[in-house]
């Protein structure tokens, strides 16, 4: 049992801990930075034997890692430099995971760095609810520990969805955590699931000279995005040979020593090396015992929480992909932090930002802030649309990165920027140029901006100006 130390509220009783956090992905990790900065005692849980939750193990690290390995392979190979080279530079799918790897060591040595320096007690082990103040762990030896605090996180985080009738045992049948021990060099892949994480990963497979067949269960790609970055993506995937079938659904999964055979409810079947499921994602709260706690979980295996992220239970809190959208790291890390000032004053206000920015590392990557064309027009906003292509640009030009373009979409009388949408190398660094424009208040959000500011040359934020120019030339 961990030593006890008093609680300092007089009035609640003892316990070992001001606060105990489950997970140490961007959730926890923000929680526990901003309580223990607070002269908060805290605990941290993490299932295994590394912190960082799948975000740094299996998810936006190491998947990034291997997109960025790719795309500078498909930069050598289609450089004029290295043209009369005997052939094309091939990579395996295992050739470019070192890489991955060594990012990954990096981060968890950085962020074990911040747990220690901070004073956090970290345990090892497969967390479980006593009650509403007691965590029951289940440590590595086997042993069991039981420690309380007044105040609890959640921040477990959210794993693949594995339909009962798919084999995810089998050699060929990879989730989005398992492809990453991939060990052979596949010629095809069959990707189920066309969303975020989906199509990067057909843009990585692609990029290794891979056939994919890429299965969207609905009828456009990313149908949350802008449609024409929507359907930029979906030419440039269309235009380096990715298959994409729109509206299906999986009938059934057939497996073999040397295959997958993949048969849709359309009637259509296709084969390959192997099966990549990436279609849903489940919240980590099957092995808590979230009853003991007197809380539930929906059917995706997520908590329900209020705007400080406080669940039914007054002292439980939840953060990250186990509570649902946004679901991204960056989100959860601010939320971590916001439900940890919630903790420390119940005053609090905090809050995340109206308009999060999304990215998508895809090849090339996109990323967007505010609204869509297909939002404002609905809501019946009068906006104009400024547009620079990136092949116009000399910064882009002399990089040889000339696939892409950036849109302004902004209000006809206030040239409020309404929203921004970017398509090309480098999108999720571009669009924070204009975010930072955006949130600027008592009117200092306009496309003017962009306009009286002088930028670099030659650069891809230039792209700004020279949307910002084609837009205001449309308004009469």
């Amino acid at each position: 049992m961990a030593k006890q130390k008093q609680s300092s509220d007089k009035n609640q009783a003892s316990y070992d801990f001001d606060s105990i956090i489950i997970g140490t992905g961007p959730g926890g990790e923000g929680a526990a930075m901003k309580l223990s900065k607070q002269e908060q005692t805290v605990a941290v849980i993490e299932r295994y034997k590394k912190v960082g939750g799948g975000c740094t193990h299996w998810g936006t690290i190491p998947s990034k890692a291997l997109r960025q390995s790719v795309s500078q392979l498909i930069q050598y190979n289609s450089n004029p430099l290295f043209a009369n080279n005997e052939k094309p530079k091939h990579l395996t799918f295992p050739d470019i995971l070192g890489h991955a790897s060594s990012v990954i060591d990096k981060q968890v040595r950085l962020r074990s760095g911040f747990y220690n320096r901070n004073r956090v007690t970290n345990f090892h082990g497969q967390a479980e609810f006593v009650d509403a103040h007691h965590v029951k762990i289940t440590l590595d030896d086997g042993s069991i520990e039981v420690i309380s605090a007044k105040n609890i996180i959640i921040a477990t985080g959210s794993r693949p969805y594995h339909p009962d009738d798919v084999d995810f045992t089998h050699p060929r049948v990879y989730d989005s955590d398992s492809i990453l021990s991939l060990k052979h060099d596949p010629r095809q892949i069959i990707i189920y699931g066309a969303g975020v994480i989906g199509s990067e990963y057909a843009s990585i497979f692609r990029g290794l000279d891979v056939k994919v067949d890429l299965i969207n269960t609905r009828d456009r790609l990313l149908s949350f995005l802008d449609d024409e970055m929507s359907d930029s993506l979906s030419y440039h995937l269309w235009n380096n040979g990715v298959v994409i079938r729109h509206g299906e659904q999986i009938e059934k999964v057939e497996t073999t020593d040397h295959c997958v055979v993949v048969h849709l409810q359309s009637g259509k079947k296709m084969k390959a090396d192997c099966l990549l499921f990436a279609n849903g994602r489940t919240g980590n709260t099957a092995e808590l015992n979230l009853a003991a706690a007197g809380l539930t979980a929906d059917g995706r295996g997520q908590i329900k929480v209020n705007g400080a992220y406080q669940t039914d239970v007054e002292n439980i809190y939840a953060v990250g992909d186990v509570i649902g959208y946004p679901s991204l790291a960056s989100a959860a890390y601010d939320q971590g932090r916001i439900a940890a000032s919630a903790i420390i004053d119940n005053n609090a206000a905090g809050k995340l930002i109206a308009d999060i920015p999304t990215g998508i590392y895809t090849i090339p990557e996109i990323s967007s802030v505010g609204k869509t064309e297909l939002e404002l027009t609905e809501a019946k906003i009068p906006y104009e649309v400024g547009r620079a292509q990136f092949k116009h640009l000399a910064r882009a030009q002399i990089a040889n990165s000339l696939v892409g373009s950036l849109k302004i979409l902004f209000h006809r009388e206030t040239k409020e920027i309404l929203g921004i949408h970017c398509f090309g190398e480098n999108a999720a660094e571009i669009i924070h140029i204009g975010q930072a424009i955006m949130q600027q208040k008592n009117g200092g959000n306009t496309i003017d901006y962009f306009i009286e500011t002088t930028f670099n040359y030659p650069t891809m934020a230039e792209a700004f100006r020279v949307a910002a120019l084609n837009g205001l030339n449309r308004l009469f």
